[in-house]
């Protein structure tokens, strides 16, 4: 949905500090080469042989703990707005052999830090998808259609696996209180919540039912999704009929966060009114849905239950229980935001990355959020696949933010996706994609002058 905030005049400070962290008397070496030669999320991607660094160990000089004790790091810190300050640190001076992007412990490495102290911030955190949920902007687009003072890319997307929807999240999404995409069962899924009114951030493992509720006959449906494409079974892929399918399908609900038209296709679409009366019903998926509606949509068998569910045409309820790592209900509230990461990096102040293998935990670039333990936001982006800045592994990123004092911490969409960007568009880390080129993405964090 479109930011509704005009663009504010914000001024950016002049260079306050620059840091210099000693080096140490270590010796470094250098393990061989990586065969660092694919993007993990660009199209194409194919595994290589990459190898992956050990964990880092804890540093006691206050630089980041990667790479070698020996390497030069600077900070240099500014101020983008009253409580907000931009850090930017570079690891290591030397630019990387490309062969050995995947593994050298000489780095470089270039991160950029951005944070948010709610006790003197004037603006809030929350969230920017853009026009609508379906469609991809570039991060540095939508930090100034939304008049932000600064802004990172945020939740893992659909991408390349659906053309038509490519901006759909991968996992949860919520805008002002309103449920817009529901969670995975994945295992690796992590929601990073937002509230913009008392600028808090916090990360959940997150789980969702949702039912239909006829307010007359008290009949319920359960919902498998929200704002995602329903599938045709297979086995009834032909039938324009969706009724007679006796293998079940999906049941998924639209809002309109997700396009201008519903997707389109076999099966049955009923279209609500804002206080949940009948509109409409259609044998057929497809059609335009004002601001003040909403659509359910229903393939295979399901069909039969959905219709079954308006027969007599009536009014219904839609209900969401979302529930946090201990199982209470998340309230939802205007002013809760929410975006999907994969993998929690660090949690009561400890690391608790997982183990892994393969190119998601090798080196690339990445993108991380969270909180320190006096309550300060931070938001991260760590370029890499650079002879500039190699990025890090799932180990390594973890330690960064633990270094960076993020008591609870998540890792967002990285890869190409990466970019921090200013209100004026302009980009301050340096995205993997050819000559610096900006990915298209499904959302973005942002952070507005102002508070709701």
């Amino acid at each position: 949905m479109p930011a509704q905030l005009l663009k504010r005049g914000v001024v950016v400070a002049a260079l306050l500090s620059i840091t210099v962290v000693p080096a140490a008397a270590a010796p470094g070496g250098d393990p061989g080469s990586s065969g660092y030669n694919s993007d993990p999320a660009s199209p194409g991607y194919t595994p290589g042989k990459a190898s992956i660094p050990p964990p880092p160990a804890p540093r006691v000089d206050g630089g980041l703990p990667i790479g070698d004790a020996d390497l030069t790091e600077t900070r240099t810190n500014s101020a983008l707005a009253p409580g907000v300050t931009l850090t930017k640190i570079v690891r290591g001076t030397t630019p990387a052999d490309p062969d050995e992007i995947g593994t050298t412990t000489r780095g470089p490495w270039v991160v950029n830090v951005v944070t948010i102290d709610p006790a003197l911030a004037q603006g809030r955190v929350q969230t920017s998808y853009g026009p609508d949920l379906a469609r991809t902007e570039k991060t540095s687009a939508l930090v100034k259609a939304a008049g932000a003072v600064v802004g990172t890319n945020a939740s893992f997307f659909t991408f390349t696996a659906n053309p038509t929807y490519p901006g759909e999240p991968v996992g949860l999404a919520l805008s002002d209180g309103q449920l817009i995409s529901e969670p995975t069962t994945s295992i690796s899924e992590m929601s990073l919540l937002m509230d913009a009114r008392s600028n808090q951030m916090s990360v959940q493992k997150v789980r969702w039912t949702g039912q239909i509720k006829n307010r007359d006959t008290a009949a319920t449906l359960p919902l498998e999704f929200v704002n995602h494409p329903a599938v045709v079974p297979a086995a009834c892929a032909d039938l324009v009929d969706q009724t007679t399918c006796t293998t079940a399908g999906d049941v998924v609900l639209f809002t309109p966060h997700f396009a201008a038209k519903t997707p389109s296709g076999h099966g049955v679409e009923i279209v609500f009114d804002r206080l949940g009366c009948v509109v409409r019903t259609s044998t057929t998926r497809g059609s335009t849905i004002t601001v003040s509606q909403f659509a359910l949509q229903a393939t295979g068998k399901d069909t039969n239950a959905l219709l079954a569910l308006t027969a007599n045409g009536g009014c219904v309820d839609r209900s969401h229980l979302l529930t946090n790592d201990q199982g209470t209900p998340i309230t939802l509230h205007r002013g809760l935001y929410g975006v999907v990461g994969r993998y929690r990096l660090t949690q009561g102040g400890a690391i608790v990355v997982p183990p892994g293998s393969g190119s998601f935990f090798a080196r690339n670039p990445r993108t991380i959020a969270g909180t320190t333990a006096d309550g300060k936001l931070m938001l991260a982006t760590i370029d890499g696949r650079q002879t500039t800045s190699v990025g890090t592994t799932m180990d390594e990123t973890a330690a960064v933010a633990n270094a960076l004092g993020l008591h609870e911490s998540v890792n967002l969409d990285g890869g190409g996706s990466t970019t921090m960007a200013r209100t004026d568009g302009t980009l301050i880390n340096h995205p993997s994609g050819t000559n610096g080129a900006e990915r298209y993405v499904g959302d973005a964090i942002v952070y507005y002058p102002t508070r709701p």
